[in-house]
C-alpha cells in the first residue's frame, strides 16, 4: 500500500513530460508499453490497413523507442514521441518496394471483432460494411489528410499535439483538418 502512495506522489512532483520520463524510468519499459501499445497498434492499423503489418510495426516502434530513449529530450509527452516514431515508421513501410508493388488483403476478422456478441447478424453485417467503407474512404484520401483525421478524430489529440507531430502550426492543422473533413465527407457520400 505504501508503494502505491509513493507511485502516486512520484508522478505529481514533476511537471508534464518530465513526469512521464521519470515514470518511464521508474516503471520501466514494460509499463510504458502496456500503457501505449494499444494506441500505437490502432494508429498503425489505420495507417497500414493490415493487422499483421500493424502488429509488426507496433513492435518495431517500441523497439526503436527503447533503443533511442536516451535521446528523448522530454520536450513532448512520451505518447506524442511514440506517435511520431509510429507515423515515420508507417510512412517508411508504405514507401517500401513491397508495399508499393504488392497488396495484401486485410484480415477480415478485424472488422468482425468490432461487433458485440449480443448484436443481430444483420447489425454485425452493417457494422462490418460501414467499417470497410470508412477504411476505403480513408485510404483514398491524400496521406496528410488521412493522418490528420486519424490523429484528431481517432486518437483525440489536441491541435497543438498534432502540430508538434506533423511539424506544422496549430492554425495550419486546423485549416487542413477542416479541408480534410470536407474531402472525407464528399468521398464517403460517393461510396454510398
Amino acid at each position: 500500500m505504501q508503494l502505491v502512495a509513493e507511485l502516486g506522489s512520484f508522478d505529481a512532483r514533476l511537471p508534464g513530460p518530465q513526469a512521464e520520463t521519470a515514470a518511464w524510468e521508474y516503471r520501466g519499459f514494460a509499463g510504458v508499453y502496456a500503457e501505449h501499445a494499444r494506441a500505437i497498434y490502432y494508429l498503425a492499423l489505420r495507417l497500414l490497413g493490415d493487422p499483421t503489418q500493424a502488429e509488426d510495426a507496433t513492435h518495431d516502434v517500441f523497439l526503436k523507442a527503447y533503443r533511442k530513449f536516451a535521446t528523448f529530450r522530454g520536450d513532448a509527452a512520451v505518447r506524442t514521441w511514440l506517435y511520431r516514431i509510429a507515423i515515420n515508421h508507417c510512412r517508411n513501410l508504405q514507401q517500401a518496394w513491397q508495399a508499393r508493388t504488392m497488396r495484401s488483403n486485410a484480415d477480415e476478422s478485424v472488422w468482425e471483432q468490432a461487433a458485440s456478441p449480443a448484436e443481430t447478424p444483420l447489425r454485425i453485417l452493417e457494422t462490418k460494411e460501414l467499417g470497410e467503407r470508412i477504411q476505403r474512404t480513408l485510404e483514398a484520401l491524400p496521406a496528410e489528410y488521412r493522418l490528420l483525421l486519424l490523429l484528431v478524430a481517432d486518437e483525440h489529440l489536441s491541435y497543438d499535439a498534432v502540430a508538434q507531430l506533423t511539424g506544422q502550426s496549430a492554425d495550419a492543422v486546423r485549416g487542413k483538418l477542416h479541408r480534410a473533413r470536407k474531402v472525407f465527407a464528399a468521398a464517403f457520400a460517393k461510396t454510398a
